[in-house]
């Protein structure tokens, strides 16, 4: 464990750091600051207000709050290395940001799931919601969102810990699925138990909200206009964040996997995406699109400029 300890990996996804890190730095902690802000703000106004206290609301500050821990796992680390002559990091500092990063956004894909099942209860089960949705069963479901991801991916974080490094290099900005490129051999059974927690933490999931949400577009088809109005309102901002965060994935995966073919310039801008646009977009869909939410955030910043 001391040989493992200190053991450094080379983080040599840069470019041009001698010439725009201090550009990199002020933009990338800008963003930083004010995701940290706005998700914290709409969270805020969900915990501080009474009539926000629904399953559908408290589920949205769930996931915001996720979104403070996602960012949270690489945007320090991303501003140090801006401001460092070397973009190092040690291996065991590299596994737990490797477990972090897919243990909050495993997370993600099943707070949506919970979410979806909520709006399909609420939306086409109206009359047995209070008795399906109580405080029990919502504090349940947040639990098991958050608990089963990190569970799940503590075994390969644990296998990852016993492999033997061959490469102290990481074509990368931080530690992705690219941390099985510094391993000697990546063994069949880490391949596997990879497949399945993929399954388990972002495919099901994934399928299971989308399979919801049709049921509830189904129904809203054959329903009155007033009912289409009621899927849509609530169904639509959900659906977004979904296909945003979606689309990170399938980013993450393409970039670790087609390193090699990729320009570094390409790669760094590609990655780079990762970090931009989920936290970013997340609190102004719901902020803008759940109207008690956009009246209290209009009543608060109204207030403060008074």
């Amino acid at each position: 464990m001391d040989e493992l300890n200190g053991t450094h990996i080379t983080l040599r996804g840069y470019v041009e750091m001698e010439k725009y890190r201090y550009l990199y730095f002020t933009v990338m902690f800008l963003v930083y600051v004010v995701i940290v802000c706005s998700n914290s703000t709409v969270v805020y106004l969900i915990w501080t207000h009474k009539n926000l206290h629904e399953p559908m609301y408290v589920f949205i500050g769930a996931l915001l709050f996720n979104c403070v821990i996602y960012s949270s796992t690489f945007y320090p680390k991303l501003l140090t290395d801006f401001l460092s002559d070397q973009q190092v990091i040690p291996y065991s500092g590299c596994v737990f940001q490797f477990f972090m990063f897919y243990s909050v956004g495993g997370s993600e894909f099943l707070l949506l799931a919970v979410m979806a099942f909520d709006r399909y209860v609420s939306i086409c089960k109206p009359l047995r919601y209070p008795a399906i949705m109580r405080k029990t069963t919502v504090k349940c479901l947040l639990v098991s969102a958050w608990l089963f991801p990190p569970c799940q991916l503590a075994v390969q974080a644990v296998l990852c810990v016993k492999a033997k490094i061959c490469n102290l290099n990481l074509e990368g900005i931080f530690c992705n699925n690219a941390i099985y490129t510094v391993h000697c051999v990546r063994s069949r059974t880490v391949t596997i138990i990879g497949v399945v927690i993929l399954l388990n933490v972002a495919v099901l999931p994934m399928l299971f909200t989308v399979f919801t949400y049709a049921k509830i577009f189904i129904m809203a088809y054959q329903s009155n206009k007033t009912f289409q109005r009621k899927a849509a309102k609530t169904c639509v901002p959900h659906l977004l964040v979904l296909i945003s965060f979606s689309y990170l994935c399938v980013y993450d995966v393409i970039v670790a996997r087609v390193e090699a073919d990729l320009p570094k310039a390409a790669r760094f801008v590609m990655t780079l995406q990762l970090f931009l646009y989920h936290p970013l977009l997340n609190p102004i869909i719901y902020g803008l699109k759940m109207k008690e939410i956009s009246k209290l955030l209009r009543r608060l910043f109204c207030s403060t400029k008074v």
